[in-house]
C-alpha cells in the first residue's frame, strides 16, 4: 500500500540552512524512490494557519518511506531542515482504492 510523507513548512527561518539541506537531500533521494507528488508550490490555506509552504512525497509503502526517513542520506540533510525552518512532517498510509 502507498504512503505519503507531507510536509508543512510554516516559516523559514534561516534560508542558508535550508540551502544546504537542499544540497544534501538528492542522495536520499536517490537511495530510496520516491515521487514527489507536490513541492512547495502555489497553495492556498482553506481552514487554520497561513504556512509557507506544503510538499507531498509518495512512496510505495510506509516501509519504505521510513527506510527513506531514516536513512543516513536523509539523516545527514535533516539537521538542516530543522535549523532552517520551522514545520511539521506526517507518514501517511494510502488506500490504493
Amino acid at each position: 500500500m502507498s504512503a505519503y510523507v507531507i510536509f508543512v513548512r510554516e516559516t523559514v527561518t534561516d534560508e542558508h540552512a535550508l540551502e544546504r539541506y537542499r544540497e544534501r537531500t538528492p542522495a536520499a533521494r536517490e537511495a530510496h524512490p520516491l515521487e514527489p507528488l507536490a513541492f512547495y508550490g502555489a497553495h492556498e490555506v482553506l481552514e487554520g494557519e497561513p504556512v509557507d509552504g506544503v510538499a507531498i512525497l509518495k512512496f510505495s509503502s510506509m516501509a519504505d518511506a521510513r527506510a527513506w526517513y531514516e536513512s543516513p542520506e536523509y539523516q545527514a540533510a535533516r539537521p538542516h531542515r530543522l535549523q532552517g525552518s520551522t514545520g511539521k512532517m506526517y507518514l501517511v498510509e494510502g488506500t490504493d482504492a
